[in-house]
């Protein structure tokens, strides 16, 4: 199927690895043209290397900038024009009691996973209104709605971006454009096989054993029986952003397999 992506522009927040990487992946694979960003400049330039020589065909281009520090944010801002996508993908978690999340922590919390897609969006969004055509998709989680005990900060901060792109969703009344919010599930992301590794050796057990025995225990009924891999987020957000898509918008789309019972 042709996505007609073509000449697109995309924008995605966070892209260096994980469920970002893959959806600069498949944008790149459909001809759209892709800015990737990263903390870390050394990292993100030898990613958008990687993904250039990937697709030879398509241009990369790439921008550093940490979403905790304001004036690397601005930065971001001032370079960033003629998009026509925005991937707001961007975001930290950690497991943590309640009682030792700080002040500092839920504020931390709120400026990266939330205030990055807010400024993303108000800086973009006018242009697409302009230009009458734009899609903006936030990652955001199951946890987002079923929100875990020791996690509350990150379900926070996911239930967060679902409220903000249904408000957004209502500003593109008879437009060509679209926001939604895709509500992902256990993903292996980098971050996750990072924890995993980590648990897998201090208990002395194989690596898929400890995949296995974390998904039974903490999402006993995903149909899958075992973590999402980050391409198949990546696919529906690629989806999202095709003009195929127009008649999908302010909506939360489920890739969390079958581990939301209710929404």
């Amino acid at each position: 199927m042709d996505l007609k992506l073509k000449g697109k522009k995309a924008f995605i927040s966070g892209s260096t690895q994980g469920i970002g990487f893959a959806i600069a992946q498949q944008l790149l694979e459909e001809g759209a043209s892709v800015t990737i960003n990263g903390r870390q400049k050394s990292k993100t330039e030898q990613v958008k290397e990687k993904l250039q020589k990937q697709f030879p065909n398509t241009k990369v281009s790439a921008i550093s900038a940490d979403f905790s520090k304001e004036e690397e944010v601005e930065n971001l801002l001032k370079q960033l024009t003629d998009i026509d996508i925005l991937i707001n993908n961007v975001g930290i978690f950690e497991i943590e009691e309640f009682k030792n999340i700080t002040d500092q922590d839920w504020y931390r919390y709120f400026e990266i996973n939330v205030m990055s897609s807010v400024r993303l969006s108000r800086k973009l969004l006018p242009k697409m209104q302009n230009n009458n055509w734009g899609r903006i998709i936030f990652i955001s989680s199951e946890s987002g709605v079923n929100v875990p005990e020791n996690m509350i900060h990150y379900g926070m901060s996911k239930a967060a971006m679902s409220a903000i792109a249904n408000g957004l969703s209502k500003l593109t009344k008879g437009t060509e454009i679209t926001v939604n919010t895709i509500l992902g599930g256990p993903t292996y992301s980098d971050g996750v096989a990072a924890t995993v590794e980590q648990i897998a050796e201090a208990q002395n057990l194989e690596l898929e054993q400890m995949k296995t025995a974390i998904v039974q225990q903490t999402n006993p009924h995903i149909l899958l029986q075992r973590f999402i891999n980050p391409s198949e987020i990546a696919s529906l957000a690629t989806y999202l952003s095709s003009p195929l898509s127009i008649a999908t918008n302010g909506a939360s789309l489920r890739a969390d397999s079958g581990v939301l019972k209710t929404i």
